[in-house]
């Protein structure tokens, strides 16, 4: 199982950027796809997940209104779409696969190696 995740860089505040994450190997146990960042000095938390499958999605309370996640139709990579990008959002973003529809990064058996979203202007 692996998963790749790619699309951050530089941003301006109120700014939009997409992120993907491709994802191969996967046999069906592991159905779900979780966004999930860490900012320097910080825990990491939970953003959104995906159920590839069906295309049912969550979003934690920070990703509400301005976070989209998605998957293409082949379910072999998933989107997230950041929208109105804040001063606190800046961190590494990682997609990770779960064999439950989870919130719990404990959940997540594998993880891609994350990409930095920076704003700034």
């Amino acid at each position: 199982v692996q998963l790749q995740a790619s699309g951050g860089g530089l941003v301006q505040p109120g700014g939009s950027l997409i992120l993907s994450c491709s994802t191969s190997g996967f046999t069906l146990d592991y159905f779900a796809i979780g966004w999930f960042r860490q900012a320097p000095t910080k825990g990491r938390e939970a953003v959104a997940y995906i159920i590839k499958r069906v295309g049912r999605t969550y979003y934690t309370d920070l990703a509400k209104d301005r976070f989209t996640v998605s998957r293409d139709a082949a379910g072999t990579t998933v989107y997230l779409q950041l929208a109105s990008l804040k001063p606190e959002d800046p961190a590494v973003y990682y997609c990770a696969a779960s064999n439950i529809a989870s919130v719990d990064e404990d959940d997540y058996h594998y993880w891609g190696q994350g990409t930095l979203v920076t704003v700034s202007s």
